[in-house]
């Protein structure tokens, strides 16, 4: 069995702490548990790693988060793979900082990367783990909250939801996406 799971983010250095990037930091720990490297291909930065005889692919798209569904659409078919095998992490504002919720398929939610992965895809029918940030921002404020940098406070508490997150995703490429939100939501 193989899966891509997608971290949504920005490739540019003045991006990487920020609450919207927080599937590549996602990602990031997750490669550097199974001692796997990141490295740039055609459209994102690919990783890879078997994990209980399961081919597990990393992909941290290059095309910026509202371009998203470029990377995913290519690394779908780059790789063979189904929509089902699909695993998307990203950003949620609904949700309070640090809840975690892994769900089959859903809407958009005003989410612009999971917007452009559904317009590429035709379809919603793929998993995403979403990861709370919180929504403390003024009115007309999201796009300077999303694209900040966690609290102090928040980045102490970080390490315990991203690890949370890996687990989530081993979990759902060894016991499935059921049991998964089962198990954890």
């Amino acid at each position: 069995m193989k899966f891509l799971v997608t971290g949504l983010g920005n490739p540019d250095p003045e991006y990487e702490l920020t609450r919207h990037n927080i599937g590549f930091l996602v990602l990031d720990q997750l490669a550097n548990k199974q001692n796997a490297l990141f490295s740039q291909q055609r459209r994102a930065f690919t990783s890879s790693f078997k994990y209980k005889g399961r081919q597990i692919n990393l992909i941290k798209p290059t095309t910026y988060m509202n371009l998203s569904g470029k990377a995913v659409n290519f690394w779908l078919k780059e790789l063979k793979l189904q929509q089902s095998q699909l695993l998307v992490v990203t950003d949620d504002i609904a949700l309070p900082f640090g809840k975690l919720r892994i769900r089959a398929k859903g809407s958009d939610a005003g989410h612009n990367g999971l917007r452009n992965i559904d317009q590429i895809l035709g379809s919603n029918d793929y998993a995403r783990l979403r990861f709370g940030i919180g929504n403390t921002f003024r009115k007309d404020q999201q796009v300077d909250y999303v694209l900040s940098n966690f609290s102090e406070e928040e980045f102490h508490q970080l390490p315990e939801y991203i690890e949370k997150a890996c687990d989530m995703i081993l979990s759902l490429t060894k016991i499935g996406i059921e049991r998964t939100m089962n198990l954890y939501n």
